[in-house]
Parts: structure tokens; sequence; C-alpha cells
């Protein structure tokens, strides 16, 4: 990539962690309307548990926990797994059109700008490496998740930060399951997260994490960045958004606990990117055809309601078809995936129809 293509830079500060989602949404629509150029942003939340764009409240979060201790529930926009955020994780995003850097690949974008931050961060005096597909590391324990996806023209990606974090406080928010930690030999959650202040031995400031990623990302990304303001027309979407759906409690409990209803058969696929569970309701007297299917997990989809689009092409279908319809859904639709197949939703909805409850990623039980 040649030549230094221009970004406004904004901070958002400490905000709710729902309207810091609504900024989300906000910044992606008032890119695709023109309105602002690409962008980076930085955002911080005070204690927050925020929830993948197609994961089950309940199955992720200790949900008591977090209300009696004043920690906000959160669903983000994009896919990806539970995190624990609070005023200690320096948040960052980039909103640009996708034919800013000339690459139509969700997963090389992700590459390069991972690789940026990673070699911010090195720049603080840690050996910071980039570990497909979306987390930063160093010396095997993630210091920064990522994530994205494309709507329309327009990519939104996203990561954090760990500067300085209390990680029993993290492990009593969320529920890691034991499964995930198992493929890395980890004892805890805890286990497999470090912060900078670990590494470093003090926190280093946030504004100077803040321009080490700036620095990363312009070394990378060969792109010029400058200190903006934040405009009214941002504001008054994100406002809009959080006070219609991204803050609204039915939002955020839109997935919770779906294989509780009654006949709902469940199956996951582990891959070596994401889980991804089935949860399948028949019909029919002999339970032949598929009355509903839903999709959960902490994988990366763009766009995101493309899902919705897929659960509702497997409604009606034969059950013994259910993988081949996914396959075939997949086929004829342009999608993007960064941590999962699409034979990884073929098996789970077929696992889940013929009552196998779980399998890895080659299809074995």
């Amino acid at each position: 990539m040649t030549g230094a293509r221009a970004f406004r830079v904004i901070d958002t500060g400490v905000r709710e962690g729902r309207r810091q989602i609504a900024f989300d949404q906000a910044l992606i629509e008032s890119r695709k309307a023109g309105a602002i150029p690409d962008t980076i942003r930085f955002l911080r939340f005070p204690p927050t548990a925020l929830i993948g764009r197609h994961q089950s409240l309940s199955r992720e979060l200790r949900v008591d926990f977090c209300r009696a201790n004043g920690i906000g529930l959160v669903r983000r926009i994009t896919g990806g797994g539970a995190i624990y955020l609070d005023e200690g994780q320096l948040g960052w995003s980039l909103v640009f059109h996708r034919d800013t850097f000339g690459i139509a690949s969700l997963e090389q974008l992700a590459r390069e700008i991972c690789e940026g931050a990673a070699a911010g961060l090195s720049r603080l005096g840690v050996a910071a490496r980039f570990r497909p597909r979306n987390d930063i590391e160093v010396d095997g324990r993630k210091v920064s998740g990522t994530g994205g996806f494309f709507d329309g023209d327009i990519l939104f990606y996203q990561g954090t930060v760990l500067v300085d974090m209390d990680p029993g406080r993290m492990v009593a928010a969320l529920k890691v399951p034991q499964a995930k930690l198992a493929r890395r030999g980890l004892d805890s959650a805890a286990q497999r997260v470090t912060t900078l202040k670990e590494l470093l031995g003090a926190a280093p400031a946030i504004a100077a994490v803040q321009q080490a990623l700036l620095e990363g990302f312009a070394s990378r990304l060969g792109i010029a960045t400058s200190a903006s303001a934040i405009t009214a027309r941002e504001e008054d979407l994100a406002s809009r958004l959080h006070d219609e759906e991204i803050g609204t409690d039915e939002f955020v409990a839109e997935i919770d606990h779906p294989e509780a209803g009654d006949g709902v058969r469940t199956a996951s696929v582990a891959a070596a990117g994401g889980t991804v569970t089935a949860h399948v309701r028949l019909e029919g007297e002999g339970d032949e055809r598929i009355r509903e299917v839903l999709f959960t997990g902490d994988f990366f989809i763009a766009p995101p309601r493309i899902l919705f689009d897929l659960e509702g092409a497997l409604r009606g279908a034969p059950a013994v078809d259910a993988a081949a319809e996914v396959e075939r859904f997949f086929a004829a639709t342009h999608v993007g995936l960064l941590s999962v197949a699409p034979a990884d939703f073929a098996r789970a909805v077929e696992a889940a129809a013929t009552g196998i409850a779980a399998l890895a990623a080659n299809g074995q039980p």
C-alpha cells in the first residue's frame, strides 16, 4: 500500500456501554452516507460485560453478579466472544470505505489492521504479535482482541487493549467455557490474558497507548491521522440508535437461553477460530421438517444480518437436507466469515436435527 490516506481521529472517552455501542452504529451509518471521512475512534467503558452479536446472554455472562455489582450488560453489533471492560482498558475502532486500501478480503484487512496494532503496542516495549485470526498476543497471552465486519462498502473493525485490569472481576462476570480454556492448557480465563501493566511493571498513560497505536497504524497501513471533533450528526444519530434499539433491554436479551424452549434440539461445532451452535425445532408427524433454527456462537459473520437470512432459508426444509440447504445458501450468497467456515454451520444444524450434542470441526463427536 502506497501513499498516505487521511484518517480523522476522535475520542468518545468513558461512556455507558450501550451508548458506546450505539455510537459504533452511528459511525457506520454516517460513513455510509458520506457524512464523515475514514475514521479512527478511541473509547473506554465503565465496568461492563459485553457479549457478541450472536451470543446467548445468560450462557455467556453471570447476569445476577453483574447486576448486583454495577456491571453493565451490553450486546455488541459485532460478533465474537464475551468480554469484560472497565476504565483500565482502551477500545479502538476503524471505520473506512472498502476502496481505501484496495483490499477486498475481510481476513486480509483484519491481518493488516492487527499487524498495525501489534506494531504500535511494540513501541511501548512489549513483544506484541498478531495471532490469526483476530488476537494480539505477548508470549502467548492475549493483550488485545479484535473483530469486525463489512456493512455494504464500509468496514467497521474494532479492538481493545488491556492496559490495566482486575482479572478476578473479569472471571466473576463472564462464563468462560472450560473446553475453550482446555484447548490452550489453561486453568482459568485469567491465565489467557495479560495487561500492559503486568508486562511493563506500570500501566502506561492512556494517551501514550493511543499515540503508539496511531503510529503503528500509520506505519503498517500507510495512513496520515489528524485529531478531529465529533460531529453533532454522529451524536444525534447515536442517541437515537441507543433509545430505539441498542440501549434497550430487549436488544441485549434478544438471544437468551434459546435451548430452553420445548422441543428445541441443540448442537455445537467447535472450530479452530470459534464455536457455532445450532438450536433447531422440528415439526411434522415424524419431526421431518425444520420449523425454525437459531444460530449462536462467538463467530464473526459479515454482514451480521445475513445470519437471519440463513435462518429464514432453513424454515420448512426437510431435516435430512439441512446441511445441504446451508451449503447451498452460502454458495449463492456473498458472506464474509472470519473465524469459522460454512461447513461448521452445516454440521451444527445437521447434528442438532439428528440429536448429536457436540462435534469437533472435523465432524467427530
